[in-house]
């Protein structure tokens, strides 16, 4: 099995699982390969350090370090970029999450609904749905707050 460091060209790192690196080209040439958070196929692979299964028995004993040649561990930049992104991915999905919870979905007629809770004709509630950018221009026009939320392709469909 491979596991394998990948990253959407919009920045989100995430991790695929692989029977090998063919599978993985297999796979990514068929276009069966997207970023779990914004569903972009255009996928790279990102360097990552080769895990190496040793026995203890197999190490060499580790060289004694004197204090004046002793180093304290660093971590390396892309491992705390890795890191960041992962929090900043798992912080994302719970936004996501709370606004499929606390919104109702009203589709494709999310610029008419909005319209009618805005003028008083329905009562106001939280709403989400789909609009072309031609019709959120025009939201903002007439002074409705909209906010644009890419939906990760993981909570598109039915959630559970």
């Amino acid at each position: 099995m491979k596991v394998l460091d990948l990253q959407c060209q919009h920045g989100h790192a995430f991790e695929g699982w692989f029977g090998s690196e063919s599978d993985f080209q297999s796979q990514l040439s068929s276009g069966l390969v997207a970023c779990p958070l914004c569903g972009d196929h255009q996928v790279a692979k990102l360097l990552s350090a080769p895990r190496l299964n040793l026995s203890t028995s197999l190490r060499d004993p580790a060289p004694a370090v004197s204090e004046s040649t002793a180093v304290a561990p660093v971590e390396a930049a892309d491992d705390q970029h890795s890191s960041t992104m992962a929090q900043l991915n798992q912080n994302w999905m719970k936004v996501v999450q709370h606004v499929l919870q606390n919104t109702e979905d009203v589709g494709s007629g999310f610029a008419e609904e909005a319209r009618k809770i805005h003028y008083g004709e329905k009562p106001e509630r939280n709403i989400r749905g789909q609009v072309t950018a031609t019709e959120s221009q025009a939201l903002h026009e007439e002074g409705i707050a909209v906010v644009s939320l890419p939906m990760p392709a993981a909570f598109k469909g039915s959630v559970h």
